[in-house]
Parts: C-alpha cells; sequence; structure tokens
C-alpha cells in the first residue's frame, strides 16, 4: 500500500507535466506559424510556461521523497 502512496504522486504530477507541456508546445507553433515576428516573445513566453509545468513534476517527486523516507 505504502508503494502505491508513493507512486501515485510522482506518476500524476508526470502526467500532468507532460500533458501541459504538450498543449503549450503546439500553442506555441501554431501562435508562431499565424505570426512568425513574434517568435522570440512566443517563444520566451513558451519557456516560462514550460518552467512552471516541470516544476509541478519536480513537486511530486519531492512528495513521493517524503512519503517514501518520512516514515520510520
Amino acid at each position: 500500500m505504502e508503494a502505491i502512496a508513493v507512486a501515485l504522486p510522482i506518476g500524476l504530477a508526470g502526467i500532468g507535466a507532460g500533458i501541459a507541456m504538450g498543449l503549450g508546445a503546439s500553442q506555441a507553433y501554431a501562435a508562431i506559424g499565424r505570426n512568425p515576428e513574434a517568435e522570440s516573445l512566443i517563444r520566451a513566453n513558451f519557456l516560462l510556461g514550460t518552467v512552471f509545468a516541470e516544476t509541478i513534476s519536480v513537486f511530486g517527486l519531492v512528495i513521493s521523497i517524503m512519503l517514501l523516507f518520512g516514515r520510520s
């Protein structure tokens, strides 16, 4: 049962971050296709959004580690 409690946060965080980054990338590429002159601004905002999405998966990892090693 502990294995499920440890694996669930990292799995859900990874799935959520993957979906968010995929949706963000598709929208960024579509926006660049429509307006190539704004590519640098779109890229900067896309990278910032990707960093925030990746942070969610890191938080999931931290929670999993805390659950794994927090019990004595």
